[in-house]
This record gives structure tokens, sequence and C-alpha cells, in this order.
């Protein structure tokens, strides 16, 4: 008889985990647009742009990328063309080739259209290569630095790096990780954006940095995973600010569904309006590498 009052508390529990309803919503179906993910850098090396067709929320089949478009890179005297390779459908390369600092880029992309008159849909978008310092002086490995005591401090290891910023408050640096030459930010969501604002004109994480700022850590590392002599190396893109905020939007909306709001409205560089989603950006890369030694 002890046991009643317990059993009476957990039938509403049990009622309301047994009874379960799939509820899916009528979402409105429009046409398909062209997804765009492009970018150019001024690394020495081939460029890729990836073309593909939207689908509807609940769609799980497929992606459906888009062959034979014409895609060129252009700063208004020289253009890049951008071929398809054979082996990757929707994927587009360009010839070994580096871009330059301060210099607007313009992406053309004409997609097959046989609705449209010359048999084609033209899609735009621009984006400005901004500065970057020449060279990351070093990142160094070290566990997590904080004055709040925290569990799981000594079993965290971050990345810091040391250079001198520039004084442009507007730069944005997006980072990428690499281990071993695997790339661990190969994801959207997985990458850390940090604008230097309150950083510009410092050297960072050093001086007179440390006078008016916590050092600031671009990655962070879980030890046991960590194995002697792992290469660790950071790139410093200096990304548009637009493109921060477009990760952050992304970002805020994944995993939305109608409950939370529609799923599709991303912001977008590429035009003309309502015909593509995605984002093309043009960066500058610093990089730095260092090893794991305990």
């Amino acid at each position: 008889m002890k046991n009643k009052p317990i059993l009476l508390c957990l039938l509403p529990l049990l009622t309301v985990f047994a009874c379960r309803e799939e509820i899916v919503i009528d979402l409105e179906e429009g046409d398909p647009l062209i997804g765009v993910e492009a970018s150019f850098t001024d690394e020495l090396k081939s460029h890729e742009i990836i073309l593909s067709y939207t689908a509807d929320f609940y769609n799980s089949s497929d992606i459906r990328m888009i062959s034979d478009a014409k895609v060129t890179i252009t700063d208004g005297v020289d253009s890049i063309a951008f071929l398809e390779d054979p082996e990757m459908p929707g994927h587009y390369r360009s010839d070994v080739v580096a871009g330059r600092k301060n210099t607007l880029y313009r992406l053309l992309v004409d997609v097959p259209d046989v609705t449209e008159e010359d048999g084609y849909q033209h899609l735009y978008a621009e984006s400005y290569m901004k500065d970057n310092v020449e060279v990351v002086d070093s990142v160094v490995m070290k566990p997590y630095q904080t004055t709040t005591p925290f569990w799981m401090t000594d079993t965290i290891i971050c990345l810091y790096p040391y250079f001198q910023s520039l004084p442009d408050m507007s730069i944005v640096y997006m980072i990428h990780i690499w281990k071993n030459d695997t790339l661990l930010s190969d994801t959207l969501n997985k990458v850390l954006s940090i604008p230097m604002a309150g950083y510009a004109g410092y050297y960072v994480n050093a001086g007179e940095f440390l006078d008016h700022n916590m050092e600031i850590p671009i990655a962070f590392f879980n030890q046991k995973k960590l194995r002697e002599g792992d290469r660790i190396k950071a790139d410093l893109l200096s990304i548009p600010p637009d493109y921060m905020m477009y990760l952050l939007n992304l970002n805020i909306s994944l995993g939305s569904n109608p409950m939370m709001g529609s799923p599709t409205n991303i912001i977008t560089n590429i035009l003309p309006e309502g015909k593509g989603v995605g984002w093309f950006y043009a960066a500058s890369v610093a990089s730095a590498e260092t090893e794991w030694h305990k």
C-alpha cells in the first residue's frame, strides 16, 4: 500500500509519454531556387563553387545538383573560369590561382533554363576581399585560462593565436581549424567568427592587450583526444562583415521548424532577389601551425 501514492503520481506521466501524434503542417511549396556555395581567397589553389537546387522542407530525397552551368569570377579586368568536375556534378573548380587583397570580386553564374529567352537563368553576387595580417606569429596550445573555477578546466586545451592585429575595426575573422590535415570545422555550424572591433591595433593575446581584455582562444580540444605530436593548424580568414551575419542567421535557423518560424528566411547576397540562396564571399587568409606535446 505504501507504493500506491507513487504509482498514482506516475500515471499522468505515462499518459503524456504514451500519447504521441505526429503533426505535419501544410507548408506552401514554391519553385526551387538556385543554391550557391561560393568562396574565393588569396590562397594559391584550385577554388571550388557548388551549385544545387533547393528542396521542400519535408523533402528527404537526394539534393539535385546543377550541371552545365557557366561560372566565372571577375575583378573587372581578369576573369577566372570555373569548370564542372566530371566526377562530381554541380561542383565547379578553377585552375590554380590566388585572389588579391583589397579587391572587389563579382561572381557570375548562368544556369540552364529553357523558360528563359536566352536559355539561361543569370545570377550574380559581389564580395570585397578585405585586408589581413601578413603573418600569424604563432599559435599556442595550453589549458583553458579562467578566473572562475570549472571542473573541466584541466581537460580542456585551447588554441591561442599571437599576432599584431590591423587597426581596421571592421575586420572579422572566420576560423578554420585543421588536425593532421583534416579540417575539423567542416560545416558552417562548427565555424567560429570573431569581430576584431575591440581588439583592432593590439598585439593579440599579449602585452597591452591583456591589460584590457582576457585571452582569446580560437579552438577547444578535449585533452583525452589529443595524441603526442598531433599537428594543429589555424586559418584566420578575413571575411566581409555581412558574411558573418549570414553565418549567424544560418546557425540560428538550424533545426527550425514550422512551429518556430519559416526555415527559408535566410539572408543571401545572391541576386536577382528571389532567384537564389546561399552566399558568395571573398576572403584573405593568414595561417599558423603547432604541435601538441603534453
